[in-house]
């Protein structure tokens, strides 16, 4: 690991992995999450999260403890009373229900409650492409969305919509770096960056990038590979499925 952060493409001061540090995220988002709003600002410090099962290993946590608030939508009821129960004494709602395409942009809406968003964060381990393909009332000033990094990046693949579609632990999930790339690039978005370990891609709204990344944002330029033992000794085992090009 220590050869590893001393390369100059980590060192690249544009970059943001050498910003990466972890405090409730999975990886190390957290430091990364910090280092984007250091260079655009935050206007509301409002997020919206979906994908946090007890909300104590996500991307939003920490800025609770940074005067944020926000909304975590989980569908697990077991897991949603756990992340109300974990995080009661914080400005946190939690919404016990599944999203789905249908209900997606409805449901962002209201819980951004009129306010420009800076943060929108995006796990669920399955139609994830499909969900923020279909937010397109609020515009979020940062995206953060897992990506499927057995795919390398000049691939455009998701799975397929299936709103009944669980993740089975395998690699069948998700959606390739150059699928969300493009799908990002269509909505005014900009890949400024990924996470070290291969989980994360992080999309800045154009109007906010200037000179403030590294060019190009590209999946080819911001790849990073499957490095999940850095969170831990684990992995996923191979699964197929219904794979689509977008």
């Amino acid at each position: 690991m220590s050869s590893l952060a001393e390369t100059p493409r980590i060192q690249d001061p544009l970059r943001l992995l050498s910003s990466g540090y972890k405090v409730y995220s999975q990886n190390q988002e957290d430091g990364m999450i910090a280092e984007v709003f250091r260079r655009i600002g935050v206007i509301t410090r409002r997020f919206i999260e979906f994908g946090v099962e007890t909300g104590l290993e996500c991307n939003s946590a920490f800025l609770l403890m940074q005067d944020w608030s926000g909304a975590w939508i989980e569908g697990s009821t077991e897991n949603a009373a756990a992340a109300r129960n974990n995080f009661k004494d914080y400005p946190v709602e939690v919404v016990n229900t599944y999203i789905t395409v249908e209900n997606a942009d409805a449901m962002i809406t209201r819980l951004a409650g009129g306010q420009e968003l800076d943060f929108l964060s995006i796990d669920i381990d399955t139609i994830d492409y499909w969900i923020w393909r279909a937010v397109v009332t609020v515009r979020p000033r940062l995206v953060v969305i897992e990506y499927n990094a057995n795919w390398p990046p000049h691939i455009r693949k998701t799975v397929a919509h299936d709103p009944a579609m669980f993740w089975d632990g395998s690699n069948y999930s998700g959606a390739s770096l150059g699928a969300l790339e493009a799908l990002g690039r269509s909505k005014g978005y900009s890949l400024v960056g990924c996470s070290l370990a291969g989980a994360n891609a992080f999309f800045v709204r154009d109007d906010l990038v200037g000179d403030k990344f590294c060019a190009p944002f590209t999946a080819e330029n911001h790849y990073e590979p499957p490095r999940y033992e850095l969170a831990g000794s684990f992995g996923h085992r191979a699964g197929m499925g219904c794979w689509v090009d977008v």
